[in-house]
């Protein structure tokens, strides 16, 4: 999967399916089996915990989904994108930016997460 932007967009489609086989299969297809996701609350490494990390999500926001608020932007190996956690009634619960670092052939190898805007200087 060399796509990143597909990539992206079935992660934060992973974080909030509800069904935990599914959720396995979309982690395995666009994370490397060493990946490691670092964000506020938790860190993650591995598939069985970023499938678990899903599970925490959805206990926590019950019927929200992720959506991809930004083009991509990226570099050798790097990306970045801005994302909201959307309540079943459009209310935004969480929006952030994720860093990620993409693996050759495409997987995700690290995302670091943060929450909000950054503040002015």
């Amino acid at each position: 999967m060399n796509d990143v932007q597909t990539t992206v967009d079935t992660w934060l489609a992973a974080w909030t399916e509800p069904d935990e086989r599914r959720r396995q299969e979309l982690v395995r297809q666009v994370w490397t089996e060493d990946g490691r996701l670092v964000d506020p609350p938790l860190v993650a490494t591995g598939h069985d915990e970023l499938v678990a990390a899903g599970a925490g999500l959805q206990a926590q926001f019950p019927g929200h989904t992720f959506r991809r608020t930004t083009a991509i932007d990226g570099h050798h190996e790097l990306c970045r994108y801005g994302w909201e956690l959307v309540g079943a009634d459009g209310s935004i619960a969480l929006s952030g930016t994720d860093v990620a670092v993409v693996a050759p052939g495409g997987r995700l190898q690290r995302v670091a997460g943060f929450f909000g805007d950054l503040s002015a200087a």
